[in-house]
C-alpha cells in the first residue's frame, strides 16, 4: 500500500549548504533500496518534505525523521494513501524556499514568507506541485 506523508520542521540553526548535502546523500542512499521517492524543501530556517512509498518504510523513516536532531517543531501536515506516486520521479528532489518569488508564495499563504507550520496540508501540497510544474525542483531521479 503506497502513502503520502508531508511534514514541516523548524531547523536548529541556520540551514547550510553542506547540511543540505549530507541530508540529500542520505535519501539518495537509502531511499532507492525502500522504495521511497519524495521532495525536501528548505530555506535558511525551515524544512518541509513530502514522502512517498510503502506504510512500513514510510512510517519508519518518519520515525527517524522524528529523533533527527538537526531540527525540531515537527508537525505531520498531511498522509494519506495513494493509488499513484506524484513524486516518483525522484529518488529525493530539492528545492530552495528562500529563492521562491512572493508573488506565488501568496498563491498558497496568507503572507509572502515561507512558513510550512502557518499553511495548510493542501496548501503545501500545492505549492510543492508549482514547484514542480515551474521546473524549481532539482535532483536525480
Amino acid at each position: 500500500m503506497l502513502v503520502r506523508l508531508l511534514y514541516a520542521s523548524r531547523a536548529i540553526g541556520r540551514i547550510e549548504c553542506a547540511q543540505i548535502h549530507d541530508i540529500m546523500q542520505e535519501a539518495h542512499a537509502h531511499n532507492p533500496q525502500n522504495g521511497i521517492t519524495g521532495i525536501l524543501c528548505h530555506s535558511d530556517k525551515v524544512f518541509m518534505q513530502v514522502l512517498e512509498g510503502g506504510r512500513e518504510a514510510i512510517n519508519a523513516l518518519y520515525a527517524k525523521i522524528l529523533r533527527d536532531a538537526r531540527h525540531s517543531d515537527v508537525v505531520l501536515l498531511h498522509y494519506e494513501e495513494v493509488s499513484e506516486r506524484r513524486y516518483a520521479g525522484w529518488t529525493m528532489g530539492q528545492a530552495n524556499l528562500g529563492k521562491i518569488n512572493a508573488s506565488t508564495l501568496l498563491r498558497f499563504s496568507d503572507l509572502p514568507v515561507v512558513d510550512p507550520h502557518a499553511m495548510s496540508g493542501k496548501n503545501s501540497l500545492a505549492l510543492i506541485d508549482e514547484l514542480m510544474a515551474t521546473a524549481t525542483i532539482v535532483g536525480r531521479p
